[in-house]
């Protein structure tokens, strides 16, 4: 399986992000080893998709970054609400 994911942390700063283990990811999310989120510390997992297909995940990732319905709609799914994102 391959996942489509969405971190937040105690700022209210959301990164959606996609994998095939989540928890490792996580992980290198929070030691810093991912560019963009280094300086945003600690993150916490708040909802997540699962996908049978590489290919799959990707396109919902790229289509929840590029359009701000979609990435709307997940962030109702999670329960948070709001307009910080990076």
């Amino acid at each position: 399986m391959y996942y489509v994911y969405l971190l937040v942390n105690g700022q209210g700063k959301r990164y959606v992000g996609s994998a095939i283990n989540i928890n490792i990811r996580l992980q290198r999310h929070n030691s810093g080893k991912i560019h963009s989120t280094k300086k945003y510390l600690p993150w916490t997992l708040v909802y997540f998709e699962a996908y049978a297909t590489e290919a799959l995940a990707r396109q919902r990732e790229k289509n929840l970054k590029q359009h701000g319905n979609a990435k709307r709609e997940m962030f109702k799914r999670a329960g948070i609400m709001g307009k910080e994102s990076i």
